[in-house]
């Protein structure tokens, strides 16, 4: 690369590098989320007024998260195309740089050349946390216990902690910022692990106390979600994690690579969660086919869960497990906000309140 030496060059390879492949990577992944969007609104028109806006939320901070993506790319590889000192010194004062401190990442490169360490990424925390609050709240509709505070607490303890090293970049306290970041992913990564644990320990617990196969079959189908939707970010942010460290190490520029991961891990955590929202239809078309009936042993369904377009589409809000008493709860598991209430059979209940 005419112009620059070796070692900027290096620098704006995997500074640059990480960034461009990180962007492209939560574009695409914007893509798959409007898809995911779409076909919620269009599948469970019948959900809950809170749930639906819960969802246009999660949708309206991904479009500005993107957008903000996608204006840094624009003003790094096109604005200010091969100004590479504009690249290396930037400093958070632009709109697009500045709301990114708790939205995506925010630098500040103005001593990059003597201090390679000095790039620090601040992990936007407030997408993460929104998501996890939803699976926080899954938990409890599965769980009824205390055990979701203590993991709450975990999350809550990020979003601080990013909000603590947001302020260090501000006034350029570099090396507090690392410690910050990595209480931060630390916190994530030990949340989501637990998290996804626990969930499955109460399903598992409650799938030893039905009788019948078919629901055995459905808390089976929960468990293995739980899991699908918890691993994508988890592994993300152990990533992110581990490559936060390496500025401490004799090869700083591989801390670089964390951008990359920055940049996708909150678009996955979005992605789960209405991974998790539109599974209700397909876990019953599975699980379930063409059953309308029910019996004291086998899903029943309630004449509300029928689609509006008459395709015999059944709802799957309101998950209930049965455990041989004369009265039991009837939890939310699939659902945003979880609620309880007595019912006086046996059945598995699969369908909205």
């Amino acid at each position: 690369m005419s112009g620059v030496s070796a070692k900027e060059e290096t620098v704006i390879k995997f500074f640059l590098g990480s960034w461009l492949i990180g962007g492209c990577i939560d574009l695409v992944l914007m893509g798959v989320l409007c898809c995911q969007f779409v076909n919620y609104f269009r599948w469970y028109p019948q959900d809950s007024r809170r749930l639906q806006l819960a969802v246009a939320i999660l949708c309206l901070l991904n479009l500005l998260k993107s957008g903000a993506c996608f204006a840094s790319l624009w003003i790094f590889l096109i604005n200010h195309f091969g100004d590479i000192n504009y690249d290396l010194e930037l400093s958070a004062t632009g709109w697009w740089d500045t709301a990114n401190p708790l939205m995506v990442l925010d630098f500040d490169f103005s001593r990059i050349h003597s201090h390679p360490f000095n790039l620090r990424p601040t992990q936007v925390a407030i997408l993460d946390f929104y998501v996890q609050c939803y699976f926080c709240t899954r938990l409890w509709g599965v769980s009824k216990s205390w055990v979701v505070a203590p993991i709450f607490f975990f999350f809550i303890c990020g979003l601080v902690s990013m909000g603590i090293g947001t302020y260090y970049i501000k006034i350029l306290q570099h090396p507090r910022v690392a410690n910050w970041f990595a209480v931060h992913l630390g916190c994530v990564f030990a949340g989501d692990v637990i998290l996804s644990t626990t969930t499955a320990y109460f399903l598992i617990r409650t799938k030893k106390t039905v009788f019948s196969n078919r629901t055995a079959e459905l808390v089976g189908a929960l468990i293995s979600l739980t899991f699908q939707t918890a691993a994508p970010p988890a592994i993300i942010a152990m990533l992110n994690l581990i490559f936060s460290q390496l500025y401490h190490t004799n090869q700083p520029l591989l801390g670089y690579v964390e951008i990359g991961f920055n940049q996708v891990l909150p678009k996955l955590y979005a992605i789960s969660m209405m991974y998790t929202l539109n599974a209700r239809r397909v876990l019953r078309s599975k699980l379930l086919g063409s059953h309308n009936g029910s019996s004291t042993n086998e899903p029943s369904f309630t004449g509300r869960g029928k689609s509006r377009h008459g395709n015999g589409d059944v709802e799957l809000d309101r998950i209930g497990l049965s455990t041989r008493r004369e009265t039991r709860q009837q939890v939310n598991v699939t659902g945003m906000f979880a609620s309880t209430h007595s019912i006086q059979d046996s059945k598995l209940a699969l369908g909205p309140d």
